[in-house]
């Protein structure tokens, strides 16, 4: 009598466990690597697959023409999930947070509503990954507290970045203090 409640009561545990972990796989509770996909163990970047619906909107940017009028490019920007939300929380992104940033060459045309600037070619990606620890010391990609690669449209898998310090890193100097991120421009950080 005992060991039949004994097995009856560890089917029941097993039951309720393999329903809730079930029910938290459908409602999308269940913890998502933001790194999976993005970082080999050796530290080599790629761009994330479905970032685009895994990801949250980040925001976006238009790069100004140089001597014409509209843009010349445009940014979307997109954060794993979970980043946004820490960095709510410490003002910081946890390591493990991927940024992904499309750029794309723009069309400009005249509208009903005025000059209007659009994303109209994919040019590549710049991929960013938090890590503050330097979890890949000697790997030219990495270093100040993010992994760092540019990768072209046609090649998501390889980056065509060499050093971070003189592929990337410079269009971030003016956004250092904030931990090499234009933050300033994401109002979704902010409470």
């Amino acid at each position: 009598m005992k060991l039949s409640r004994t097995v009856g009561l560890a089917i029941a545990v097993s039951l309720v466990a393999g329903t809730v972990a079930a029910l938290a796989q459908i409602s999308g509770v269940a913890p998502i690597d933001p790194t999976a996909n993005v970082v080999d163990a050796a530290g080599h970047l790629r761009v994330p697959v479905d970032y685009r619906t895994l990801y949250q909107a980040l925001g976006s940017w238009a790069i100004a023409a140089d001597s014409d009028h509209g843009s010349k490019e445009m940014h979307a920007v997109y954060a794993s999930p979970g980043a946004i939300d820490a960095y709510r929380k410490t003002g910081h992104f946890p390591d493990g947070a991927v940024l992904v940033k499309e750029v794309f060459a723009t069309s400009t045309n005249e509208m009903t509503t005025g000059t209007v600037s659009h994303a109209d070619k994919l040019k590549g990606w710049f991929v960013m990954v938090r890590d503050s620890k330097g979890t890949h010391p000697g790997n030219p990609l990495w270093g100040d507290g993010w992994g760092w690669s540019w990768f072209d449209a046609d090649k998501p898998l390889k980056t065509t970045s060499k050093d971070y310090h003189s592929d990337c890193q410079g269009c971030h100097v003016p956004a250092k203090a904030t931990e090499w991120i234009y933050v300033n421009g994401y109002p979704v950080l902010r409470h």
